[in-house]
């Protein structure tokens, strides 16, 4: 039964191609349900409680949220059309594909930088003048203002996969460089500093990357999730209580995240 368990929560959870399996689950259970001779408004709330059951397996609210909510929508899409295409409803998912492209899947979720949680890295972080900053996955630009407000006379860059998440970034944030790109891919040896907020299975990776391709005394700095058993240089809590965490990047060399 555990395994069972734990391959339902992999299947479900693979994003966002999984938000689609939630949305057809329900969508199969009403119509199974209205063939056996169930009323709609019955066979309406079967559906929307399987799909809310299967999104409780999400880690995530937003992703809950979205999974849970897409019966239901596309049930009241579906009625406002007066019985469209039925192949409306798939609309969100094709928006939500174009807003966050398959290669990004494994990536950190979209949530934003908080206002003001960068106000004390200039202190926790120096740059020279005219020093290259990297907002790496910039998503739609709130961690380039972030950095720019802290480092007013930096170059400061993003990168983001997500093609029209780099237009919105490089709209809101005028000051900044944005290109289009893979954070993987992408070489961090001229920059001073790397900003990033990812997910905490993706910090041994950064880790390891800012080690093999920074400049020794280079910083590395994460919103939210920490690198395992490495120290920071420095750290403090925001007032809805993340974290912000700078490294200090101590060799220039190919190497493993400390163990």
């Amino acid at each position: 039964m555990t395994t069972v368990s734990a391959g339902l929560r992999r299947l479900v959870t693979v994003w966002p191609l999984s938000a689609l399996l939630v949305w057809l689950a329900a969508w199969l259970a009403q119509a199974l349900l209205l063939r056996l001779g169930l009323g709609p408004e019955v066979a309406l709330i079967a559906g929307a409680g399987l799909g809310g059951a299967l999104a409780l397996l999400y880690a995530a609210r937003w992703r809950r949220l979205i999974a849970a909510l897409g019966f239901p929508l596309s049930t009241l899409m579906l009625g406002w059309q007066g019985g469209a295409p039925a192949l409306l409803w798939l609309l969100p998912l094709a928006l939500l594909w174009w807003l966050y492209p398959r290669r990004s899947w494994s990536e950190a979720p979209l949530f934003p930088t908080p206002r003001g949680a960068l106000a004390g890295l200039a202190e926790a972080a120096p740059l020279a003048p005219g020093a290259r900053v990297l907002d790496a996955g910039c998503g739609t630009g709130d961690g380039l203002r972030e950095l720019r407000a802290a480092y007013p006379q930096a170059d400061v860059e993003g990168v983001e996969w997500s093609r029209p998440l780099a237009w919105l970034a490089r709209w809101r944030a005028r000051s900044a460089r944005v290109r289009r790109g893979d954070l993987w891919a992408d070489d961090w040896a001229p920059f001073a500093l790397v900003y990033v907020f990812q997910r905490p299975e993706s910090m041994p990776r950064v880790w390891a990357k800012a080690c093999a391709e920074m400049a020794p005394g280079a910083w590395l700095v994460s919103l939210d999730f920490a690198v395992p058993e490495v120290a920071p240089a420095a750290e403090w809590q925001l007032p809805n209580g993340q974290f912000v965490r700078v490294y200090r990047v101590a060799r220039n060399v190919a190497s493993k995240p400390a163990k």
